[in-house]
């Protein structure tokens, strides 16, 4: 059980006259008592009443005799009445005074008379003493901007939440200068404040934590790619694409003009990618690369008369005897002169079909082409010459033995192109026997240096 007892001494002053003595007595409370007119005894004064947040922290407030207790919420309270009425009645002091009947101002209290309430109550109905309400009945002093807190015979002025007093006014309490409240941006408001987080940041349940939004699963704003990163995020695009000024949508990349080798005839840009095509009578290797397609293998439109011929980027056909009057085919691509004929007498005694194809723009110089006699007679010399088809000096006969010589290229060729050249091997002997054969040269210079 909590009590408290608080016991005051009698204390009897008198006061000698030289009339008739007259004695006065009167009583005074002890702290945490006030005096009670009507039952002209001290009481106990609630403090949980009139005292503002009495208790902090969560604690109740438990009112007792002469003083007040904060005690946790789940505390159990038993008051004993006769103790509480025994602490009042001995709560008091009595003090004795005498005077003289020469005092008139200082009757003794009549128990009928009407009685006198202490500033800030008021005589009720039942004829006692009641406390005031200034705050409800609007005659308190307070300002504006402040709140009235009704007391035990008084009131008291008290600022709203999130102001302080300072002299007579209240002024707004700064929360954001004050420890930290908020983990990224604190904005301070009249009576109160509110927490802000940087951007990619947003407040938590507490309205003062900042965590972290994933842009990525909220709202992807990326055309393409994202990958949430702490505050922020960033895009990426597919292959065959690259951010644009932005940073957020993707634009197609055109290999085509990042490099004029990525292809080796022609790129064609695509959304998202590149492909490389070829000329006709090539075909596409390796993704970039071309390859001349052999059409005689592949599309053969020759007669049976006819042989193809492949060259880069096309074919021909030539005729299977390609010997004209007087020459007769002896072998393939070979044609003879008879002795027995007169004509063939200032005629060279063979001539030979060759045919080949080089690339267009080709290096020079450039050996192309070796003539080499098949027959080799004993004490003879043999001598190499460029018969005809060198009118603009393209080509160079370097003997490179006794028997054979080769046929360099000194002009650089572009096609598409054919020439035919006349190699010429003319054949003396100590007995003044002379003879030729010609080796005539079909050059086909394709129209591409691929």
């Amino acid at each position: 059980m909590l009590t408290a007892m608080f016991l005051a001494a009698l204390i009897l002053i008198t006061v000698h006259s030289q009339e008739t003595e007259e004695t006065i007595t009167y009583t005074q409370c002890t702290d945490g008592y006030e005096w009670d007119p009507v039952r002209q005894r001290c009481k106990d004064i609630d403090e949980c009443e009139i005292v503002p947040d009495a208790c902090k922290g969560g604690m109740k407030c438990v009112n007792h005799y002469g003083g007040y207790l904060c005690l946790p919420r789940t505390a159990q309270i038993i008051v004993n009445e006769r103790e509480e009425a025994a602490a009042e009645s001995t709560s008091g002091r009595n003090n004795v005074i005498r005077r003289t009947p020469a005092d008139p101002q200082r009757a003794p209290p009549n128990p009928t008379h009407q009685i006198q309430c202490a500033a800030g109550y008021e005589q009720s109905d039942h004829n006692v003493c009641q406390d005031i309400d200034e705050c409800a009945t609007g005659t308190h002093s307070c300002r504006a901007d402040q709140v009235c807190v009704n007391l035990r015979g008084s009131f008291t002025c008290q600022c709203p939440p999130g102001y302080q007093k300072r002299g007579d006014q209240c002024v707004d309490i700064d929360e954001c200068t004050l420890p930290p409240y908020c983990h990224h941006r604190c904005v301070n408001t009249p009576g109160s404040y509110y927490c802000q987080c940087n951007a990619g940041f947003q407040l938590a349940s507490n309205n003062h934590t900042c965590v972290d939004i994933n842009e990525c699963d909220a709202n992807n704003p990326c055309a393409q790619q994202c990958y949430n990163i702490l505050g922020s995020f960033i895009c990426q695009c597919n292959p065959g694409f690259e951010l644009s000024s932005d940073r957020i949508n993707c634009e197609d990349t055109d290999e085509c003009r990042t490099s004029s080798y990525i292809c080796q005839y022609q790129c064609v840009n695509e959304p998202g990618k590149f492909s490389c095509v070829c000329p006709e009578g090539y075909q596409v290797v390796g993704g970039r690369t071309c390859q001349d397609i052999n059409e005689c293998e592949t599309t053969n439109e020759c007669r049976e008369d006819e042989i193809c011929w492949n060259y880069h980027g096309g074919f021909r056909c030539y005729p299977r005897n390609p010997c004209q009057e007087p020459y007769v085919l002896t072998s393939e691509n070979r044609c003879v002169c008879p002795v027995s004929n007169a004509i063939c007498r200032e005629l060279p005694y063979s001539v030979v079909y060759k045919y080949m194809s080089i690339r267009s723009d080709r290096t020079v110089p450039s050996d192309i082409f070796q003539i080499q006699a098949t027959t080799i007679y004993p004490n003879t010399i043999n001598t190499f010459r460029i018969k005809s088809g060198n009118e603009n000096g393209e080509f160079y006969l370097r003997q490179t033995s006794a028997v054979s010589a080769m046929l360099v290229l000194v002009k650089s060729l572009s096609g598409p192109r054919e020439h035919i050249v006349d190699l010429e091997m003319l054949t003396v002997n100590s007995l003044n026997y002379r003879t030729s054969s010609v080796l005539r040269l079909t050059i086909i210079v394709g129209p591409y240096a691929f």
